[in-house]
């Protein structure tokens, strides 16, 4: 591991999660660049690469619909396709190639990987106790970062993974976590369940994270121990034209939280009454949420270039009220966070390398109160859509309560 550390590149590390310094070059991928667009967005590439590195990647396939799975990294899906050819999660092959492990975080990439929060805050889970909530002091633990995950089973469709790990949170309280992870490629029959349509016309995949946490320690998560959360991250590809559309209910206060990085400018974060518009050009570094008081099940992308429609949807009950609070601060509230999060990347400033070219949609679960041996299960379910604009608006409309006609000369 590189130990000559700069500030400025420490809190690159952090660009996806609300730290605030510059990026580092290690973490970019420069398969990104306009020069090599050829082979971006290619699942035979990304599969190819992939088992170059890791040759016990995971594949599961049902007819065209295709999903790699990396054990080494926690069992994360790195990408999916719907035909064999379009390949949706973001990758940072730099990174891969070099084959370090990178001070702080390592940002592979992968459209879904599995993370705990909260992340800062008394009972943080990323700063030990006593240190100070900066970047120099930030670390994600190597269990959820570049530790592999145990591949349990799999079957053409489905994979899964399990490990076991203990991590001591900021007011020194020692979490013994039991993970499991089932991934499951979704068939037909399933994805026209969920969406509620008839997809012959379409090209789609749906793969999904069946994600659970056990209590194996012997006391009871509370909030005055700390309840650690599920945290379900996904990386896609940007693009100049790409929107990130985040739906929510009516309610009491603000629908979308804009305070991670300072407020997001207006041609950037468009509010509107039944959801916010969020640029995913990675051109600017920007993070939003929403409350359990807003928030719905789902959350999505659509990028025109490529007529692809991203549709995520979660495990969500509108009862549940506590949520941890990731902030970099001793907290008033530890579990007044948010359900959902988008985030853009970018530079820190101009001229300054980024991490990637990718916009990620990302989900949590409540604060887990579980006494020793009780579970929490979050599921976390991401469609990619390509087809005619008709059908991929009436879905838009219906789930993400949006007219993709909005989006139009964004």
């Amino acid at each position: 591991m590189n130990k000559i550390i700069t500030l400025a590149f420490l809190g690159a590390l952090a660009a996806c999660s609300g730290r605030n310094s510059t990026n580092d070059r290690e973490q970019t991928s420069n398969e990104d660049s306009t020069a090599t667009v050829s082979v971006m967005n290619n699942y035979q590439h990304d599969q190819q690469f992939l088992r170059q590195h890791h040759p016990d990647l995971v594949e599961l396939q049902l007819g065209n619909a295709k999903a790699l799975i990396c054990p080494a990294y926690q069992g994360r899906v790195m990408t999916t396709t719907a035909d064999g050819e379009a390949s949706y999660g973001w990758i940072n092959y730099d990174l891969i190639r070099s084959g370090k492990i990178l001070p702080h975080m390592n940002a592979f990439g992968g459209e879904d990987r599995f993370w705990l929060g909260p992340e800062g805050g008394q009972f943080a889970l990323y700063f030990k106790k006593g240190d100070p909530f900066d970047a120099a002091h930030w670390q994600t633990p190597a269990a959820i970062d570049s530790d592999p995950f145990k591949l349990i089973a799999s079957t053409p469709t489905s994979a899964t993974f399990a490990q076991t790990v203990s991590l001591e949170n900021y007011s020194g309280i020692r979490l013994d976590i039991g993970i499991e992870r089932i991934i499951t490629l979704l068939p037909e029959t399933e994805i026209n369940r969920q969406l509620t349509i008839d997809s012959e016309a379409l090209k789609i995949v749906g793969i999904q994270s069946e994600n659970t946490i056990a209590n194996q320690g012997t006391h009871a998560w509370t909030a005055q121990t700390g309840m650690p959360s599920i945290w379900i991250l996904g990386m896609m590809n940007a693009s100049p034209a790409a929107t990130i559309i985040v739906p929510y209910r009516a309610g009491v206060g603000q629908p979308v939280n804009d305070a991670y990085f300072g407020k997001v400018p207006a041609d950037r974060l468009t509010i509107g009454k039944t959801s916010a518009l969020f640029k995913a050009d990675a051109r600017y570094r920007s993070k939003i949420g929403v409350a359990p008081d807003r928030a719905t099940n789902w959350v999505g992308s659509y990028d025109p270039s490529t007529h692809t429609l991203t549709l995520v949807t979660f495990d969500f009950n509108s009862k549940d009220r506590q949520y941890v609070n990731s902030a970099w601060e001793q907290q008033k509230d530890p579990f007044a966070g948010d359900v959902i999060n988008a985030y853009n990347d970018g530079p820190m400033q101009a001229g300054q390398s980024q991490m990637g070219q990718f916009y990620e949609l990302e989900s949590s679960s409540p604060a887990a109160n579980l006494a020793p041996g009780a579970k929490m299960r979050h599921r976390h379910t991401t469609f990619h859509v390509q087809g005619p604009e008709d059908q991929l608006n009436q879905l838009a409309k219906r789930l993400l309560l949006t007219d993709l006609e909005m989006l139009k000369g964004r």
